[in-house]
């Protein structure tokens, strides 16, 4: 019998939240909640165990590490799953999983550990009874793998692998998994373009191994759906799989049975909200306990809910369906992005609140109902401000950071910049005082602008703050130029953020306390923009990457005259629809230019030089009524065109791509040398490839020094006196064990020679190359 189900829903769905976030990785065992956190840049991970000490407060009273001395973001705590007394600890940072024992006193005792040979192994596990499930969790584009444990008397022996039959690899294959009774399910649900996929198995006794046993599917998923992004073994005979981006976005989740004696896989149903909105993300997660079923639905309402009901109920028409949504947190609260349950506690991840790092909402049962505690976090532990003297690069290190010829002059975490829990830093300019002398960094944060004076390297100061518009929402992307002494600054995927400008001369009312700023003047002709880009010569500024409103002249470049600073004017668009990824001129970044290269035919033309997604793309914008592509050129192994910067004699042009090192396309990390002697015919002259194969990012050049910021092995610099081979010369990494801290911009044209980098979630580097001409 097929039957469809009915509940109430809301709308806005929030991603399945990663298990870095607090209460990605969390279980209940009786009376305790258990929450992972997997380390950071000076913590190992753990599992920190909480209980309910009255009146809705829960207090952290022990934590679950290994036996074993801990490393720095092992990772611990990434992943976990319990079965009655017995819990698996996923550690990927170590390849490593960790088996535990619940005493009578309700401590946890260290009774295995399983190491894996490859990276990852532990990003994910499942535990029921004899059997043991870990992961290495595929990605958007990459497959994962799932590794098969069994014990007999205490020792875990190895049992094969889950694997399909697929001459192709499987997007996102392991993103999630069940278990139960000898049976699993392992999810795809970025696989068939996001429609996902599900892919069964039962463990053979006679083999002593995992065989396939079918592949649940539906023919109602689009792309998008993400079908098996939550899945459920009730038994092993019925399955529940969810599919929060069913719909748009609405969510669904399906119930399948399996046939004993063939064990296909049929649907039975579908459990799907009735008066929703896209967004509700129905399916996010899914838990059975004591004969109920709970799903969440991060974007139900206004902050998302959990819905319950009995198991009994599924072949009803959904009566009993309870719906559970919590008190006093915030629009976009991502309340049920996780959930874990016992007969006395319920708790549930809030994934999108303080800026989407999570929290815990638990409840206490009362009778019928559950009593709303407290939320609750907790942090890994990161990096001491260090100030009151320069830490020298010495035998390769300068404090806990490796090097090579970069002292750290100082450095601020992110709570001395004045951010909020979740805060991340981006991109970063700088401002010199032309009546003082003072040098200020105009730090990038996700919500606001921090203005630090590093006019004492050493000693630096939190100035003031200057907030996102009122009508922006909290973005990853922030950018910010100057012109006449006016920082202008811009926000990408933040709605309705438009230009900010905002007088510097302000800086110099500091009396000793933070000011938070009000800005000076706004653009609305653009909404969201991903940089801005200033031609402090002619005072004109490009808005590139524009979107969400205005005028965005198809992501390319929205002129913008800045002569007078306050009171900007739009002059024109440019766009080459010949790059770009829609065909629009799309352009991620730029530099513009009066030009001074070789190429007599444009001499004192304005140039800008984009970097276009696709192509690196040249225009002649001297007149802005009537701009002019010159040429566009493509390169090999083309994923991302990024950005890139010019030398000082405008022949050449350094440019990153931002998606070829993460997608294998190149060997180590690489900087494309074009040679722009002829504009019309830009030529590909060579390619730095790296010793690092991390990710690259913005790279400015100053004399004959590029300095480069790349997300995971930090700030680099590099000799271009010749300029076809650049040779690294220095280094700084601001991330020596991974995770949140890797660079992403940096300025390097401070006349004190001093050097601003931001460092991801960790903070603000300001260092110095050793021997630096000033």
């Amino acid at each position: 019998m097929r039957y469809l189900f009915t509940v109430l829903a809301g709308l806005m769905l929030l991603a399945l939240p990663a298990s870095a976030q607090f209460g990605g990785s969390m279980v209940v065992s009786g009376d305790q909640i258990l929450a992972g956190v997997a380390g950071g840049p000076v913590s190992s991970g753990a599992v920190h165990v909480y209980t309910h000490s009255g009146s809705g407060i829960w207090t952290e009273v022990s934590a679950v590490r290994p036996s074993s001395s801990s490393e720095l973001n092992d990772g611990f705590g990434r992943a976990l799953s319990i079965d009655g007394n017995r819990l698996a600890v996923g550690a990927p940072g170590t390849k490593s999983v960790y088996l535990f024992e619940k005493g009578a006193n309700g401590s946890w005792t260290q009774t295995n550990r399983i190491q894996g040979d490859v990276d990852g192994f532990g990003g994910a596990v499942a535990l029921d009874g004899d059997h043991l499930l870990v992961a290495v969790p595929g990605g958007f584009r990459n497959s994962g793998s799932v590794y098969a444990y069994h014990t007999m008397g205490g020792e875990w022996m190895a049992t094969g692998m889950l694997e399909v039959d697929s001459e192709e690899p499987i997007p996102s294959y392991a993103a999630s998994m069940t278990l139960k009774d000898g049976h699993a399910v392992v999810g795809a649900p970025f696989a068939n373009q996001r429609a996902g996929a599900a892919y069964a198995f039962r463990f053979d006794m006679s083999s002593h191994g995992w065989t396939p046993n079918g592949s649940p599917a539906v023919s109602f998923v689009g792309g998008g759906s993400s079908f098996g992004g939550s899945l459920l073994l009730v038994d092993n005979e019925t399955l529940l799989v969810g599919m929060a981006g069913h719909d748009g976005r609405m969510g669904a989740v399906t119930v399948f049975s399996s046939d004993p004696e063939t064990g296909e896989w049929g649907l039975e149903g579908r459990i799907s909200p009735a008066n929703a909105a896209p967004g509700d993300g129905f399916g996010s997660v899914l838990a059975v306990h004591d004969g109920m079923l709970y799903v969440g639905a991060t974007g139900a309402g206004e902050s998302g809910a959990i819905f319950s009901m009995a198991l009994s109920d599924l072949g009803s028409t959904g009566a009993g369906m309870m719906t559970l949504t919590p008190a006093d947190v915030p629009e976009g609260a991502g309340f049920g992005g996780n959930l874990a349950v016992s007969d006395q506690v319920l708790a549930v991840a809030a994934s999108g609140m303080d800026n989407r790092s999570g929290r815990v909402i638990p409840f206490v049962r009362s009778g019928n109902d559950w009593s709303q505690g407290q939320s609750f976090f907790r942090d890994p532990d990161g990096y001491a401000s260090v100030t009151g003297g320069t830490v020298e690069c010495t035998d390769g290190e300068a404090g806990a950071f490796p090097c090579k010829d970069v002292n750290m002059l100082s450095f601020m975490n992110m709570e001395d910049l004045g951010a909020d829990r979740g805060i991340r830093t981006n991109d970063i300019w700088g401002w010199e005082d032309p009546e003082t002398g003072r040098e200020y960094a105009i730090v990038g944060l996700s919500n606001q602008t921090s203005f630090v004076d590093v006019t004492n390297p050493e000693n630096p100061i939190l100035v003031g703050e200057l907030d996102k518009t009122e009508t922006a929402r909290t973005s990853v992307w922030r950018d910010m130029k100057v012109y006449k002494d006016h920082a202008f600054i811009v926000a990408d995927g933040a709605g309705q953020h438009g230009m900010q400008i905002f007088d510097l001369r302000q800086l110099r009312s500091y009396d000793g306390d933070p000011i938070q700023f009000e800005m000076t003047a706004y653009y609305d002709q653009i909404a969201s923009a991903h940089n801005i880009v200033i031609n402090e010569e002619t005072g004109y500024a490009y808005s590139v990457g524009s979107s969400s409103g205005g005028t965005t002249c198809g992501g390319g470049l929205h002129m913008i005259n800045i002569q007078d600073p306050v009171n900007p004017v739009f002059a024109g668009c440019f766009q080459d629809n010949n790059t770009g990824r829609r065909g629009t001129g799309y352009s991620h970044d730029a530099q513009c230019v009066m030009y001074r290269g070789p190429d007599s035919d444009y001499a004192g033309r304005e140039i800008c030089l984009g970097s276009n997604e696709t192509a690196l793309s040249i225009a002649d914008v001297t007149d802005k009524k009537n701009p002019v592509a010159i040429a566009y050129a493509t390169y090999p192994n083309v994923a991302y065109a990024h950005q890139g910067w010019l030398t000082e004699d405008h022949r050449y042009f350094y440019m990153n791509d931002e998606g070829d090192e993460p997608q294998g396309l190149v060997e180590g990390t690489r900087t494309l040398i074009w040679d722009l002697a002829d504009l019309d015919e830009p030529q590909l002259v060579g390619e730095y490839i790296a010793t690092t194969t991390e990710t690259d990012h913005n790279l400015y050049v100053r004399d004959n020094i590029m300095y480069q910021s790349n997300y995971g092995a930090g700030f680099r610099v590099l000799d271009v006196s010749n300029p076809e081979t650049p040779v690294e010369i220095g280094y700084f990494d601001t991330s020596p064990v991974g995770g949140g801290g890797g660079s992403w911009s940096n300025y390097p044209y401070f006349r004190s020679g001093t050097i601003v980098v931001t460092g991801g979630s960790s903070g603000l580097f300001i260092v110095k190359k050793k021997e630096i001409d000033t």
